[in-house]
């Protein structure tokens, strides 16, 4: 009788790691998603998740130098009162409202669209573009932050055979929204 429950708590031990493994693969590939193309190898191998990791890890020491540049120059306040405003007066002159920025990894695709309150779109012809172009949308969000709006939306190809062309849909979303 011992050998049986022996044997379930074994399996039980197996599931959990194996669960663990999948998250751990699952979030390491929407790292890999993230990283801007600049920062990806030009090799067409596929990369390992320690590759991925190690391109991540470049992104974000490349991030925090241009950060403390930035702080040098004085270009952003580390006061705690009127930082928001100055973040918000860096962040719009920097970039014309609305933003699309198409970002794509086979066979995923994000887009990241920001538009202001007062330029607002219809989401749901955003979404009907991703699907016409052979697009899934796998899990969509949005946020207002001051006088903006942040919308992510991660897609995958519905074919793999057919994949993405991402400039084609950057183009037919810019198109929409502008």
């Amino acid at each position: 009788m011992k050998g049986a429950g022996d044997a379930a708590a074994k399996m039980e031990r197996k599931t959990v790691e194996k669960n663990r493994r999948m998250h751990m693969k699952s979030l390491c590939m929407k790292l890999a998603s993230l990283i801007p193309k600049e920062y990806a190898t030009d090799s067409k191998d596929m990369l390992s998740q320690v590759d991925h990791l190690d391109q991540a890890t470049s992104y974000i020491k490349d991030l925090r130098g241009r950060i403390e540049r930035m702080k040098q120059r004085g270009d952003i306040r580390t006061s705690t009162e009127g930082t928001n405003k100055d973040v918000d007066r860096e962040m719009t002159t920097e970039f014309r409202l609305p933003v699309v920025e198409v970002r794509h990894q086979d066979p995923n695709l994000e887009v990241v669209l920001i538009s202001g309150l007062e330029k607002r779109f219809k989401f749901h012809e955003v979404l009907g573009v991703l699907e016409e172009e052979g697009a899934e949308v796998v899990n969509a969000n949005f946020s207002v932050v001051g006088d903006m709006i942040f919308h992510t939306i991660h897609s995958q190809a519905v074919s793999s055979r057919l994949g993405l062309e991402a400039s084609r849909v950057s183009e037919r979303l810019k198109e929409l929204i502008r």
